[in-house]
């Protein structure tokens, strides 16, 4: 007796087909998997063996084999139980075979009710892509697999309900496709902050052009408040960046009934006390919190607090967009392209520098801890901005600033002029721009040379540091609806990069 049902798993973020094979024969009554399955994928005949008693059918009594295919490849975690369970019921002829375009996958408990699995949008992707019609799922996971445009997707709560559905016997209805709408994700509002107008124009220039910043101010001055808002300015996720963050959450196990697709960009907050592996993935090679931040926010809030690798971890993805996660049961390659947003005191009680004169750190205490964050991350912050204090006077007046819509639509204007520009090109935003491109479109006049030699010789600028003032005068440019890059953009861009760490 022989049957094949096909099913899918996720490798990395993306999911792809996998076959299982039932061979019932003669022999000693056991169950194999095979097919290099992990622990959990092999306790599946524990439930599928207690799911089929409860259920008032017939366990064969003999030798039954289930192979994996590709057999070459490592299957991992509870989806393959209903597959198998559909399997042998298929194969001793006790329910009505699927149809050949029909995929599957769930989780049992033992009374064959469905639970639900991580990673079910990458797989129902990869079941549109396998040319699957219908694809049958837990009812806590169709909200997520609808997404998928060209498959049908089945919320079963039961096995009984499934069989009874494959003989015709009952009806499910479909789930109803997957609609990407921000407007339901809430988000605080830069209304809400008083004060603070510089800060609030560097952020505006961050989100127009995919900057990273770094806030320095004492407590209280609202550092955590404005990053908070930040999302509320970035532009809509396209379709494309929405499913792929939710792929990354949804393999992470981020995702479920109530928040079935990452809408609005992410906003990540991680820890101080968070570790290497909670950064960059587990040992278990699921999605670290940079790559959770994807197309969106990481936020680092007391940078200086965190470890020293843990901060020194940030510098390749900044650069690649990608973070490769190796441990010792195998490796894989993230995406994580996201805005490094950080916010620090300027020193261990965080007055320093203030009028009040209330810091009483000395000058070896500050350098210590502001020597924390090393030369090379720093260089690779676009924007540099101090967080003042606010007086007595602002706070107690009404919150009167620019509502986050008002800067939104600013944001979305330059950022449209970006996707003009560099359409056909793989670079998105300002901030990703290589050597060719910002050679077209980041040429400075005479003007703007003789600025930016001065602000290189004074600062003591870096190469990488000079290339990152050009994209955010860019940005500044496009924020003015100028063509070219002129001095006072230069010069704001500049001004960016005045901020000194000890």
């Amino acid at each position: 007796m022989y049957a094949r049902i096909r099913s899918l798993g996720i490798k990395g973020i993306g999911g792809y087909e996998v076959e299982l094979e039932t061979s019932i024969t003669s022999g000693l009554p056991r169950l194999d998997m095979v097919g290099l399955p992990d622990a959990a994928v092999k306790e599946a005949a524990d439930r599928v063996r207690a799911a089929v008693k409860h259920n008032g059918w017939d366990f064969p009594v003999s030798r039954i084999t289930v192979n994996l295919a590709p057999a070459d490849t490592k299957k991992a975690g509870t989806v393959y139980d209903l597959p198998v369970l559909l399997g042998i019921l298929t194969a001793t002829g006790q329910i009505k075979p699927p149809r050949e375009t029909d995929m599957f996958f769930g989780e049992l408990s033992l009374t064959g009710q469905l639970r639900p699995v991580s990673g079910a949008l990458p797989m129902s992707l990869a079941a549109e892509k396998a040319g699957a019609k219908r694809l049958f799922v837990p009812k806590d996971n169709a909200a997520e697999a609808a997404f998928a445009q060209s498959v049908e997707v089945y919320p079963v709560e039961n096995v009984r309900q499934l069989a009874a559905f494959l003989a015709g016997e009952t009806q499910i209805d479909p789930a109803p496709a997957g609609v990407i709408d921000p407007g339901t994700v809430p988000v605080p509002d830069f209304a809400e902050v008083k004060g603070q107008e510089n800060v609030k124009r560097a952020l505006e220039v961050a989100a127009a052009g995919g900057h990273n910043v770094l806030m320095v101010g004492p407590p209280g001055a609202g550092k955590s408040m404005l990053a908070k808002r930040l999302p509320g300015i970035l532009p809509d996720m396209t379709r494309e960046e929405a499913l792929l963050s939710t792929a990354i959450w949804s393999v992470a196990g981020l995702t479920g009934a109530d928040s079935p697709i990452v809408s609005r960009r992410p906003f990540r907050a991680p820890n101080q006390t968070a570790s290497r592996q909670a950064l960059s993935g587990g040992a278990d090679l699921r999605p670290g919190e940079m790559s959770l931040a994807h197309n969106g926010v990481l936020f680092l809030d007391e940078l200086p607090e965190f470890h020293r690798d843990v901060i020194d971890l940030l510098r390749q993805p900044l650069e690649e967009g990608e973070v490769t996660v190796s441990r010792a049961t195998g490796s894989v390659t993230y995406p994580s392209r996201f805005m490094l947003v950080c916010a620090m005191n300027p020193c261990r009680c965080g007055w320093y520098g203030h009028p009040s004169g209330r810091c009483r750190c000395s000058e070896r205490s500050v350098r210590e801890y502001q020597g924390k964050i090393s030369g090379p991350l720093l260089d690779r912050i676009d924007i540099m901005v101090e967080v003042p204090a606010l007086e007595y006077e602002e706070l107690e007046a009404r919150p009167n600033g620019e509502p986050s819509a008002a800067i939104k639509a600013r944001v979305d204007k330059a950022r449209a002029a970006q996707r003009a520009r560099f359409a056909g090109a793989a670079i998105l935003e300002n901030a990703r721009m290589d050597p060719a491109a910002m050679e077209k479109y980041c040429a400075l006049d005479e003007q703007g040379s003789a600025l930016m030699r001065g602000a290189y010789e004074a600062l003591g600028l870096t190469a990488r540091s000079y290339d990152r003032i050009l994209r955010v005068a860019r940005t500044i440019a496009d924020l003015d609806g100028a063509q070219t890059i002129g001095p006072a953009h230069l010069a704001e861009a500049i001004q960016y990069r005045t901020f000194q760490i000890k």
